[in-house]
């Protein structure tokens, strides 16, 4: 990997959705072994804690819908600067929280990629693009939201000032399976990088990810990757309250980290949407540490067996 010192980040961010639990994720994954796992590779992580939120405000939005608005505005104003401060400093791993985290931390590293005049480009592996915007959420759950934040979308006003804006053909969203009509129309009008499951089912997955990361490397850019467990099949990772079936396999998701092993190019990692009260025996955790490891170099013959008995 570009950089080898592993940088822990713990986010309890429990309010982009209304089922609550994620909050418990960041120790969920210290609980599974992450640090000592990294150690083991080479990569020795350094274990900054749990952010805290800023200060709420009074902020409101014009979609009666929206939930835990100021809240997730708070998050995200904390999100930002610790997240370009753990860029300078290592290899930033992001314990999730859900998926609204990625308002914050997607936007703090543009912000360090800004300063160091590299591209950012964000691999998000997820059966959601996650492209509304306050304004076209019916749902009102913010964890749906952070790719139309970061790379510009009106309907922020009420967000922290986008240090840097990704654009969008810098964006790979891998593995979609479950996107709305809005989000649809507005990613039929855009330059997003789109691979669905059915793509990935016909071509595989290893062309597609290749000829992303090629555009990585030619441009020297940075890589943010966001990994949430729905990006997973719920048979193999119960432990998310946005199931989807019919997502990546052990197998296959192992093949992507590995692949962006051997790539070298991603410098930085979400771990999203783990809700250890829907886990069973804690095996979504041990995973998502799992996957992790194959991202920083662990190869299939080195991976441990568990035993959930």
């Amino acid at each position: 990997m570009t950089q080898t010192h592993s940088i822990l980040l713990g986010a309890p961010v429990d309010s982009g959705k209304r089922n609550m639990g994620c909050l418990m994720g960041p120790d969920a994954y210290r609980t599974a072994g992450l640090a000592d796992t990294l150690a083991e590779l080479g990569a020795p992580a350094r274990d900054l804690g749990n952010i805290t939120p800023a200060p709420l405000r009074d902020v409101t939005g014009a979609n009666p819908a929206l939930h835990a608005l100021a809240e997730t505005v708070a998050w995200t104003e904390a999100l930002i600067p610790a997240a370009r401060d753990a860029m300078r400093a290592g290899f930033p791993i992001f314990l999730g929280g859900d998926h609204s985290l990625s308002l914050g931390t997607v936007a703090g590293v543009a912000a360090h990629a800004k300063s160091v005049d590299r591209p950012l480009f964000v691999l998000w592996l997820d059966a959601h693009s996650d492209f509304h915007t306050p304004d076209t959420t019916d749902s009102g759950n913010l964890h749906g939201t952070p790719v139309g934040y970061v790379t510009g979308r009106d309907g922020f006003g009420m967000f922290p000032a986008l240090p840097a804006i990704v654009p969008e053909n810098q964006v790979c969203l891998f593995g979609l399976r479950s996107v709305d009509a809005a989000e649809r129309a507005a990613l039929v009008e855009r330059d997003l990088v789109i691979h669905d499951m059915r793509a990935i089912d016909e071509n595989g997955i290893v062309a597609p990810l290749n000829t992303f990361l090629d555009r990585v490397r030619a441009a020297n850019g940075l890589l943010h990757v966001s990994l949430d467990v729905d990006f997973l099949d719920p048979m193999v990772a119960p432990a998310v309250g946005t199931t989807v079936p019919g997502g990546a396999t052990v197998r296959e998701a192992h093949l992507v980290m590995e692949i962006l092993h051997d790539s070298g190019l991603a410098t930085s990692l979400d771990l999203v949407e783990l809700n250890p009260f829907l886990d069973e025996r804690g095996r979504t955790a041990s995973l998502m540490v799992d996957l992790t490891a194959s991202l920083m170099g662990r190869k299939v013959f080195d991976r441990p067996t568990h035993s959930f008995g």
